[in-house]
Parts: C-alpha cells; sequence; structure tokens
C-alpha cells in the first residue's frame, strides 16, 4: 500500500480521478496530511463516504517508529522502520531558543560512501530511499519537536547516505516539505549536506530551489581527503571548491564548508592554513564539528576528538586568515546521536 507521502498534489489528483473521485479534494486532503505530521485527521473534512473509506483502507500509515532516544540537551534520535523492513535515522535537534528546533533526515539506507570516521558506512548500501521516505522523516521530526514544546524551523538533509546520488527523489522530497499547503517549512530552511559530487553540486544549482549547500570538506588537501573520504580519490579538493563557488554564485546562498577535527588527523596549524587558503577570496562560512567516537572504522583506525587546544589554534588560524568560522555546537553526547550510530545497535 502507497502512503499519502508519496504524492504531489497533481499526482494525487491524477490518482483521484483514476479511482472515479472529483481531484478538486486532492489538496485539502494533502494539506490535512501534512497539517497532521502524517496522523490523518481527516474526519473534520467531510469528505464522500467512497472517498474517505478509500483513504482509510488503500494507503499505509507510513514508516514507524522502531527505537528513540532522548539525549539531556533535548537531542532526539529516531530509528523509522521503512514499509520493506529496512531503517533509517532522524533526529529532533534543540535549538538555544526554547521554543525553536533543528531536524535532520537521511536520504538512503545505509550509505555507499566509506567515509572511514562515520558508523553508517559500517553497513553498507542497501537503496535510495524515495521522496515520501524523506517526508515521512520530516513530518516525524517536526512531530517529535512538537511534543517538546518546539516548532521545528531547519532541516538538513545530512543524515544516513549521500543526498546527491539519490538528487531526484531527494529535491521531489524538498518541493513538498518546503511548499505552502504541504510541509510549508520554507525553501530557505532547508541545507543539502554532500562529501562534493560535483555534478550533483552542479545539477542541484540548476534545479533553482534557492536552498542552502553544506559540503563535508573535512581535510584541505587531496592526500588526507581521499584517506577519511573515498569520494576524495574522484573529486579533488580544487574541484569541489570551485563548484561549491559556482553554487553559490548561480543561488547566492552562502555554502558552508563542514569539518569534523580528528586528532592527529586533519587539526593541525598547518592544515589550518591551508583550509584558510583555500576559503581566501570565498564569501564561505566554515563549520568545525567536534568528532563524537564510533568506534573502529572499516580501515581499522580508531578516531577521536581533537583535544580543546588544538581545536582552539586551529579556529584562530581561520580566523587570522580572515575565515568566517564557528564550532557547531555539540547534540546528543549521551546518546547515539553519531550517524549510523542508533541503526548499528543492532537493527
Amino acid at each position: 500500500m502507497p502512503s499519502l507521502s508519496e504524492f504531489s498534489p497533481d499526482a494525487f489528483a491524477q490518482h483521484l480521478a483514476a479511482r472515479g473521485c472529483k481531484p478538486s479534494h486532492a489538496a485539502r486532503i494533502l494539506r490535512a496530511y501534512y497539517a497532521g505530521n502524517g496522523a490523518g485527521g481527516f474526519d473534520a473534512l467531510k469528505l464522500p463516504a467512497a472517498l474517505a473509506r478509500h483513504l482509510r483502507e488503500d494507503f499505509a500509515g507510513g514508516a514507524r517508529i522502531a527505537a528513540r532516544q532522548v539525549s539531556g540537551d533535548g537531542t532526539a534520535k529516531l530509528l523509522l522502520r521503512l514499509r520493506d523492513g529496512r531503517s533509517v535515522e532522524a533526529v529532533m535537534m534543540s535549538n538555544l531558543a526554547p521554543d525553536s528546533a533543528a531536524g535532520c533526515v537521511s536520504s538512503q539506507a545505509g550509505c555507499a560512501m566509506g567515509c572511514d570516521f562515520c558508523a553508517t558506512t559500517k553497513t553498507g548500501f542497501e537503496r535510495n530511499l524515495t521522496a515520501g521516505e524523506m517526508v515521512e522523516q520530516f513530518l516525524a521530526v517536526r512531530r517529535e519537536a512538537a511534543l517538546a514544546g518546539r516548532k521545528l524551523q531547519t532541516l538538513v538533509f545530512m543524515g544516513m547516505g549521500e543526498p546527491l546520488l539519490n538528487l531526484g527523489a531527494v529535491l521531489d522530497a524538498v518541493r513538498r516539505i518546503a511548499s505552502n499547503g504541504l510541509g510549508n517549512l520554507g525553501w530557505r530552511q532547508i541545507t543539502v549536506s554532500t562529501v562534493g559530487i560535483v555534478p550533483g553540486i552542479d545539477a542541484m544549482a540548476a534545479a533553482g530551489l534557492n536552498i542552502h549547500l553544506a559540503v563535508s570538506l573535512h581535510a584541505p588537501d587531496d592526500a588526507t581527503r581521499a584517506k577519511l573520504l573515498p569520494a576524495g580519490k574522484r573529486f579533488r579538493v580544487g574541484d569541489i571548491m570551485a563548484a561549491a563557488a559556482r553554487y553559490q554564485a548561480e543561488t547566492g546562498r552562502i555554502v558552508t564548508i563542514q569539518y569534523c577535527l580528528l586528532r592527529g588527523v586533519n587539526d593541525s596549524p598547518a592544515q589550518a592554513r591551508q583550509l584558510a587558503a583555500l576559503l581566501e577570496g570565498r564569501r564561505m562560512h566554515v563549520n568545525l564539528l567536534r568528532y563524537n567516537p564510533t568506534g573502529g572504522s572499516l580501515s581499522g583506525a580508531i578516531y577521536s576528538a581533537s583535544d580543546e587546544a588544538a581545536a582552539s589554534a586551529f579556529l584562530d588560524v581561520l580566523r587570522a586568515g580572515k575565515v568566517v568560522a564557528h564550532f557547531r555546537r555539540p547534540r546528543g553526547r549521551d546518546i547515539d546521536a553519531a550517524c549510523g550510530q542508533l541503526r548499528g545497535r543492532g537493527d
């Protein structure tokens, strides 16, 4: 059985027409579905009996929560079971404002990128998610935020998987999540993160959706990056930065460079200077991340977070080079908050 999350308004109108129902009902049914965060809410619509029965009997409820962890800082990690039995992770993060939250959703079940310090890569790649499965994560995260007395303000495609290798479905999900009358989140509230798939960056710019781009760089040179991220062997740092610059010029959106500091791997002052040189003349923002340990990696390496002195020195070098940079506030340290951790507990 399909879920209403899989339909765009036009596709659902066509579906209703094919079932002998008035297509004009499509928009208000989908509005009720999104307003109820996927939990129905159709009774108040006073639909024709045959159509109401069709909604009850022929549409599945969507992903269900298989596991849930809540951190002392308010972060909620959700493991969602999909209709085929596979599972994905989504996260609700409390913002500093007491009534605000941010969300993170997955674009694939598993991941093929093989990033050596990421827990998701240990399970391998299973399949791309549909647009509807991403929408269902968004609705689950927004429901979680509401339960915590917060409003979901922003969403990032930065969970399990590489979004730009499932770009068509990601963009369809973005359209539904952002659009008025459906998710209502807004285009500028959405960020798509990538390890640096250059053709995907250009394709996302060409889509013209006015959303934000984040690039997970994690090293300023090709040799170090290729050890951490196998995708670095295909897409060189210079080519990725050029694609990010093209995206910024095309969309007017400031690109975020994600950089996870790993002790003795990518956190030296020399590497900070290299990163500053890469960003010279580019109005981009560096988001420094504190590593959440995930145990042994595929290569056998054991990574650890940079100590405070090294992390502070790295930031100082960037700022001395006139780079806009800050540390992202760590979330969920007391739960399995890193990508792939909760799923890896025994999915």
